[in-house]
Protein backbone atom coordinates (compact mmCIF):
# COMPACT_ATOMS: atom_id res chain seq x y z
CA UNK A 1 0.00 0.00 0.00
CA UNK A 2 1.39 3.52 -0.81
CA UNK A 3 1.37 6.20 2.02
CA UNK A 4 1.65 10.00 0.89
CA UNK A 5 1.53 12.88 2.72
CA UNK A 6 0.05 16.25 2.76
CA UNK A 7 1.16 19.49 4.05
CA UNK A 8 0.27 23.54 4.39
CA UNK A 9 3.06 26.11 4.09
CA UNK A 10 3.32 29.93 3.90
CA UNK A 11 0.03 32.33 4.64
CA UNK A 12 -3.35 29.77 5.03
CA UNK A 13 -5.88 30.45 2.45
CA UNK A 14 -9.39 29.69 2.71
CA UNK A 15 -9.79 26.48 0.26
CA UNK A 16 -6.72 25.14 2.24
CA UNK A 17 -9.07 22.49 4.21
CA UNK A 18 -10.96 21.66 1.01
CA UNK A 19 -7.64 20.73 -1.10
CA UNK A 20 -6.49 18.92 2.51
CA UNK A 21 -9.87 16.88 2.13
CA UNK A 22 -9.58 16.80 -1.27
CA UNK A 23 -6.08 14.97 -1.04
CA UNK A 24 -7.34 12.70 2.02
CA UNK A 25 -10.19 11.29 0.20
CA UNK A 26 -8.45 10.91 -3.12
CA UNK A 27 -5.72 8.92 -1.67
CA UNK A 28 -8.12 6.54 0.13
CA UNK A 29 -10.16 5.96 -2.96
CA UNK A 30 -7.14 4.56 -4.74
CA UNK A 31 -6.11 2.10 -1.61
CA UNK A 32 -3.63 4.17 -0.49
CA UNK A 33 -2.18 5.82 3.59
CA UNK A 34 -2.48 9.19 3.79
CA UNK A 35 -0.93 11.23 6.62
CA UNK A 36 -0.83 15.15 7.61
CA UNK A 37 2.07 17.13 8.50
CA UNK A 38 1.81 19.53 10.79
CA UNK A 39 2.86 23.08 10.80
CA UNK A 40 4.65 23.18 7.78
CA UNK A 41 7.93 22.26 7.09
CA UNK A 42 8.54 22.44 10.48
CA UNK A 43 6.31 19.47 11.12
CA UNK A 44 8.29 17.94 8.35
CA UNK A 45 11.65 18.16 9.93
CA UNK A 46 10.49 17.32 13.48
CA UNK A 47 8.01 14.71 12.15
CA UNK A 48 5.10 15.39 13.25
CA UNK A 49 2.97 13.03 10.90
CA UNK A 50 -0.86 12.42 11.65
CA UNK A 51 -2.88 9.55 9.98
CA UNK A 52 -5.74 10.81 8.51
CA UNK A 53 -9.27 8.71 7.69
CA UNK A 54 -12.30 10.00 5.92
CA UNK A 55 -13.71 10.95 8.77
CA UNK A 56 -10.60 13.32 9.81
CA UNK A 57 -11.36 15.87 7.07
CA UNK A 58 -15.34 15.65 7.32
CA UNK A 59 -16.81 19.35 7.92
CA UNK A 60 -13.82 21.06 7.44
CA UNK A 61 -14.53 22.05 3.55
CA UNK A 62 -16.41 25.35 4.68
CA UNK A 63 -13.85 26.06 7.55
CA UNK A 64 -11.20 29.26 6.74
CA UNK A 65 -7.62 28.73 7.51
CA UNK A 66 -5.89 25.42 7.57
CA UNK A 67 -6.33 22.39 9.75
CA UNK A 68 -2.98 21.08 9.68
CA UNK A 69 -1.64 24.65 10.72
CA UNK A 70 1.12 26.44 9.28
CA UNK A 71 4.22 27.80 10.47
CA UNK A 72 8.14 29.36 9.18
CA UNK A 73 10.82 27.51 9.21
CA UNK A 74 14.05 28.67 8.50
CA UNK A 75 15.53 25.41 9.57
CA UNK A 76 14.40 24.19 6.31
CA UNK A 77 16.42 26.47 4.01
CA UNK A 78 19.62 24.34 5.77
CA UNK A 79 20.67 21.78 3.91
CA UNK A 80 20.80 19.78 7.97
CA UNK A 81 16.95 20.79 7.56
CA UNK A 82 16.22 19.45 3.86
CA UNK A 83 18.16 16.05 4.61
CA UNK A 84 16.13 15.56 8.33
CA UNK A 85 12.80 16.16 6.41
CA UNK A 86 14.09 13.22 4.20
CA UNK A 87 14.65 11.15 6.87
CA UNK A 88 11.42 11.75 8.51
CA UNK A 89 9.74 11.34 5.31
CA UNK A 90 11.63 7.87 4.73
CA UNK A 91 11.24 6.99 8.71
CA UNK A 92 7.47 6.90 8.05
CA UNK A 93 7.15 5.07 4.71
CA UNK A 94 6.23 7.84 2.73
CA UNK A 95 6.09 7.51 -0.83
CA UNK A 96 4.80 11.21 -2.54
CA UNK A 97 4.39 14.67 -0.44
CA UNK A 98 1.58 17.51 -1.36
CA UNK A 99 2.26 20.63 -0.93
CA UNK A 100 0.14 22.68 -0.10
CA UNK A 101 0.60 27.10 -0.74
CA UNK A 102 2.73 29.91 -2.42
CA UNK A 103 5.79 31.27 -3.44
CA UNK A 104 7.95 30.13 -0.42
CA UNK A 105 6.06 26.96 -0.19
CA UNK A 106 6.83 25.17 -3.79
CA UNK A 107 10.42 26.50 -3.46
CA UNK A 108 10.68 24.11 -0.78
CA UNK A 109 8.81 22.03 -2.97
CA UNK A 110 11.32 22.24 -5.72
CA UNK A 111 14.08 21.89 -3.44
CA UNK A 112 12.53 18.64 -2.34
CA UNK A 113 11.79 17.42 -5.95
CA UNK A 114 15.88 18.40 -6.57
CA UNK A 115 16.73 15.80 -3.95
CA UNK A 116 14.89 13.28 -5.84
CA UNK A 117 12.00 13.03 -3.31
CA UNK A 118 8.17 12.23 -5.23
CA UNK A 119 5.73 15.88 -4.37
CA UNK A 120 3.65 17.65 -6.06
CA UNK A 121 2.28 21.88 -5.44
CA UNK A 122 -0.61 22.73 -5.12
CA UNK A 123 -1.30 26.60 -5.91
CA UNK A 124 -2.57 28.73 -3.03
CA UNK A 125 -2.39 31.89 -2.34
CA UNK A 126 -4.86 34.77 -2.14
CA UNK A 127 -2.19 37.02 -3.41
CA UNK A 128 -2.34 35.51 -6.63
CA UNK A 129 1.11 35.80 -7.62
CA UNK A 130 2.19 32.11 -8.27
CA UNK A 131 3.64 31.46 -11.72
CA UNK A 132 1.71 28.20 -13.26
CA UNK A 133 -2.61 29.18 -12.92
CA UNK A 134 -4.52 32.04 -13.28
CA UNK A 135 -6.32 32.29 -9.96
CA UNK A 136 -4.85 30.36 -6.83
CA UNK A 137 -6.83 29.00 -3.47
CA UNK A 138 -8.02 31.88 -1.35
CA UNK A 139 -8.14 34.10 -3.97
CA UNK A 140 -12.01 34.37 -4.29
CA UNK A 141 -12.49 34.98 -0.87
CA UNK A 142 -10.16 37.38 -0.48
CA UNK A 143 -11.71 39.63 -3.31
CA UNK A 144 -14.73 39.17 -2.10
CA UNK A 145 -14.08 40.46 1.68
CA UNK A 146 -12.48 43.53 0.12
CA UNK A 147 -15.25 43.92 -1.72
CA UNK A 148 -17.39 43.94 1.42
CA UNK A 149 -15.56 46.50 3.22
CA UNK A 150 -15.51 48.44 0.51
CA UNK A 151 -19.62 48.47 -0.33
CA UNK A 152 -19.74 49.26 3.94
CA UNK A 153 -17.31 52.55 3.55
CA UNK A 154 -18.70 54.05 0.80
CA UNK A 155 -22.01 54.54 2.75
CA UNK A 156 -20.38 56.42 4.95
CA UNK A 157 -18.43 57.89 2.25
CA UNK A 158 -20.99 59.23 1.20
CA UNK A 159 -22.98 59.73 4.55
CA UNK A 160 -20.26 62.34 5.41
CA UNK A 161 -18.53 63.84 1.68
CA UNK A 162 -15.04 62.24 2.73
CA UNK A 163 -12.63 60.43 0.86
CA UNK A 164 -11.38 56.90 2.10
CA UNK A 165 -8.87 54.29 1.49
CA UNK A 166 -9.26 51.15 1.63
CA UNK A 167 -5.52 48.90 1.94
CA UNK A 168 -6.23 45.45 0.56
CA UNK A 169 -3.19 42.40 0.89
CA UNK A 170 -1.36 41.52 -2.00
CA UNK A 171 1.99 41.70 -1.33
CA UNK A 172 3.82 42.92 -3.70
CA UNK A 173 1.32 41.87 -6.46
CA UNK A 174 -1.53 44.22 -7.17
CA UNK A 175 -4.30 41.50 -8.24
CA UNK A 176 -6.37 41.63 -5.19
CA UNK A 177 -6.41 45.50 -5.43
CA UNK A 178 -7.39 45.86 -9.18
CA UNK A 179 -9.95 43.11 -8.44
CA UNK A 180 -11.57 44.85 -5.68
CA UNK A 181 -11.32 48.20 -6.83
CA UNK A 182 -13.22 47.75 -10.03
CA UNK A 183 -15.87 45.23 -8.53
CA UNK A 184 -16.19 47.95 -6.12
CA UNK A 185 -16.56 50.99 -7.98
CA UNK A 186 -13.59 53.02 -6.40
CA UNK A 187 -12.59 56.07 -8.00
CA UNK A 188 -8.84 55.29 -7.62
CA UNK A 189 -6.30 51.79 -7.43
CA UNK A 190 -3.04 51.94 -6.40
CA UNK A 191 -0.89 48.95 -7.36
CA UNK A 192 3.10 48.01 -6.96
CA UNK A 193 3.16 47.54 -10.59
CA UNK A 194 3.05 51.36 -11.27
CA UNK A 195 4.16 54.15 -9.44
CA UNK A 196 2.16 55.88 -6.90
CA UNK A 197 1.79 59.70 -7.50
CA UNK A 198 0.34 61.67 -4.44
CA UNK A 199 -0.02 64.66 -6.14
CA UNK A 200 -2.06 63.04 -9.50
CA UNK A 201 -3.93 61.29 -6.69
CA UNK A 202 -5.12 64.15 -5.18
CA UNK A 203 -6.43 65.68 -8.23
CA UNK A 204 -8.02 62.38 -9.45
CA UNK A 205 -10.05 62.58 -5.75
CA UNK A 206 -10.64 66.34 -6.37
CA UNK A 207 -11.86 65.91 -9.54
CA UNK A 208 -14.30 63.35 -8.58
CA UNK A 209 -16.18 65.59 -6.51
CA UNK A 210 -15.64 68.01 -8.89
CA UNK A 211 -18.35 65.98 -11.08
CA UNK A 212 -20.43 65.58 -8.35
CA UNK A 213 -19.59 62.66 -6.52
CA UNK A 214 -20.50 62.13 -3.01
CA UNK A 215 -17.49 60.12 -2.00
CA UNK A 216 -14.31 59.02 -2.88
CA UNK A 217 -12.87 55.28 -2.21
CA UNK A 218 -8.90 54.94 -3.04
CA UNK A 219 -8.32 50.95 -3.01
CA UNK A 220 -4.39 50.44 -2.47
CA UNK A 221 -2.51 47.45 -2.39
CA UNK A 222 0.28 46.72 0.78
CA UNK A 223 2.93 47.05 -1.72
CA UNK A 224 2.27 49.76 -3.84
CA UNK A 225 4.83 52.89 -3.80
CA UNK A 226 2.81 54.61 -0.85
CA UNK A 227 0.31 52.26 1.52
CA UNK A 228 -2.28 53.63 3.07
CA UNK A 229 0.01 54.96 6.29
CA UNK A 230 1.94 56.76 4.02
CA UNK A 231 -0.35 58.41 1.67
CA UNK A 232 -2.61 59.55 4.76
CA UNK A 233 0.70 61.42 6.41
CA UNK A 234 1.29 62.88 2.64
CA UNK A 235 -2.04 64.06 2.71
CA UNK A 236 -2.38 65.44 6.28
CA UNK A 237 1.19 67.04 6.03
CA UNK A 238 -0.05 68.83 2.65
CA UNK A 239 -3.64 69.25 3.95
CA UNK A 240 -3.73 73.12 3.63
CA UNK A 241 -2.68 72.83 -0.05
CA UNK A 242 -4.25 69.77 -0.89
CA UNK A 243 -7.98 71.03 0.71
CA UNK A 244 -8.49 67.93 2.19
CA UNK A 245 -6.94 64.63 3.84
CA UNK A 246 -7.88 60.64 3.83
CA UNK A 247 -9.16 58.35 6.11
CA UNK A 248 -7.66 54.82 5.44
CA UNK A 249 -9.20 50.99 6.54
CA UNK A 250 -6.39 48.50 6.93
CA UNK A 251 -8.17 45.02 6.22
CA UNK A 252 -4.74 43.34 6.72
CA UNK A 253 -5.18 39.22 7.71
CA UNK A 254 -8.89 40.08 8.18
CA UNK A 255 -8.63 38.97 4.28
CA UNK A 256 -7.52 35.64 5.07
CA UNK A 257 -10.38 34.86 7.28
CA UNK A 258 -13.85 33.80 6.91
CA UNK A 259 -15.47 30.73 5.17
CA UNK A 260 -14.23 30.17 1.62
CA UNK A 261 -16.55 31.03 -1.09
CA UNK A 262 -18.01 28.25 -3.36
CA UNK A 263 -15.16 28.94 -6.21
CA UNK A 264 -12.74 28.60 -3.76
CA UNK A 265 -13.92 24.92 -1.95
CA UNK A 266 -14.25 23.59 -5.89
CA UNK A 267 -10.83 25.22 -6.44
CA UNK A 268 -9.55 23.75 -3.85
CA UNK A 269 -11.14 20.48 -4.11
CA UNK A 270 -10.27 19.92 -8.00
CA UNK A 271 -6.62 20.68 -7.11
CA UNK A 272 -5.86 18.69 -4.52
CA UNK A 273 -7.70 15.66 -6.21
CA UNK A 274 -5.55 16.75 -8.70
CA UNK A 275 -2.65 16.41 -7.25
CA UNK A 276 -3.01 12.67 -6.07
CA UNK A 277 -3.95 11.86 -9.37
CA UNK A 278 -0.42 13.11 -10.36
CA UNK A 279 1.37 10.89 -7.63
CA UNK A 280 -0.88 8.10 -9.10
CA UNK A 281 0.73 8.54 -12.52
CA UNK A 282 4.28 8.96 -11.14
CA UNK A 283 3.79 12.73 -12.31
CA UNK A 284 6.00 14.80 -9.86
CA UNK A 285 8.10 17.52 -9.56
CA UNK A 286 5.55 20.00 -11.03
CA UNK A 287 2.74 22.46 -9.55
CA UNK A 288 -1.34 21.96 -10.37
CA UNK A 289 -2.64 24.68 -10.90
CA UNK A 290 -5.69 26.13 -13.26
CA UNK A 291 -5.59 27.76 -16.84
CA UNK A 292 -7.98 29.03 -19.01
CA UNK A 293 -10.56 26.79 -16.69
CA UNK A 294 -8.62 23.56 -17.17
CA UNK A 295 -6.20 22.01 -14.60
CA UNK A 296 -2.59 21.78 -15.79
CA UNK A 297 0.74 21.22 -14.36
CA UNK A 298 3.77 23.05 -14.64
CA UNK A 299 7.34 22.10 -13.37
CA UNK A 300 7.75 23.84 -10.15
CA UNK A 301 11.85 24.57 -11.32
CA UNK A 302 9.65 26.79 -13.78
CA UNK A 303 7.10 28.27 -11.42
CA UNK A 304 9.91 29.14 -9.00
CA UNK A 305 12.01 31.19 -11.38
CA UNK A 306 9.38 32.70 -13.08
CA UNK A 307 7.64 35.96 -12.19
CA UNK A 308 3.74 36.50 -12.74
CA UNK A 309 2.12 39.16 -14.24
CA UNK A 310 -1.02 41.09 -14.11
CA UNK A 311 -3.45 41.95 -16.77
CA UNK A 312 -3.00 46.48 -16.93
CA UNK A 313 -5.66 46.70 -19.67
CA UNK A 314 -7.29 45.84 -17.11
CA UNK A 315 -6.24 49.11 -14.84
CA UNK A 316 -7.14 51.24 -17.70
CA UNK A 317 -10.43 49.78 -17.64
CA UNK A 318 -10.91 51.21 -13.73
CA UNK A 319 -9.79 54.26 -14.55
CA UNK A 320 -12.56 54.94 -17.60
CA UNK A 321 -15.30 53.39 -15.13
CA UNK A 322 -14.16 55.41 -12.05
CA UNK A 323 -15.30 58.52 -14.27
Amino acid sequence: MKRIAVLTSGGDAPGMNAAIRAVVRTGIDLGWEVFGVQHGYAGLITGDFIPMSARTVGGIIQQGGTVLGSARCPEFMTLEGRQTALQQLGAHSISGLVVIGGNGSQAGADVLAQMNFPVVGVASTIDNDLYGSDITIGVDTAVNIGLEAVDRLKVTASSHHRAFLVEVMGRDCGYLALMVGIAGGAEAILIPELETDPEALAIELRGAYERGKAHAIVVVAEGATYDAEALCKYFEANRDRLGFDLRSTILGHVQRGGAPTAQDRLLGTRLGAAAVECLARDQHGVLVGIIKGEVVTTPLAEVVTSKKLIDLSLFALARALAE
